[in-house]
């Protein structure tokens, strides 16, 4: 008999997957700056999701074919560097390569935030 549930990633619940819809539904300016920039393959024809799911997590943008991660930190990063910290060293563990931006690095210089994309995006693992 087929399993009519989806294959959770890395123990993603029904809760976090909807909360990463929601997300979805309310992008900041920067997320929505580098999404429009991303969606669609325009980067070197790299596929990147947005607000995706994985274990407790919801990574603002990942691009499944070279693991990598783009988190963009708004102003509340600046209080919570530890979680931050822990968080990337979590998802290393998992094999992810995970970049970060300040949401001004976006808005203020977006073809310098894309080309850095690019170049991890293409380094060796």
């Amino acid at each position: 008999m087929k399993n009519n549930h989806r294959n959770r990633i890395r123990g993603t619940t029904p809760e976090i997957e909807q909360a990463a819809r929601n997300l979805r539904k309310n992008l900041t300016p920067a997320e929505t700056l580098l999404w429009e920039a991303l969606r669609n393959k325009q980067l070197e024809g790299l596929r990147f999701r947005c607000q995706h799911p994985v274990g407790n997590f919801i990574l603002d943008f990942y691009c499944p074919s070279c693991k990598l991660v783009v988190e963009l930190d708004g102003e509340i990063h600046t209080h919570q560097t530890d979680y931050d910290d822990d968080r990337t060293a979590k998802l290393v563990e998992y094999g992810y390569k995970v970049l970060r931006f300040r949401n001004e690095q976006v808005i203020d210089d977006l073809p310098k935030v894309l080309a850095e994309i690019r170049r991890v995006a293409f380094w060796p693992p």
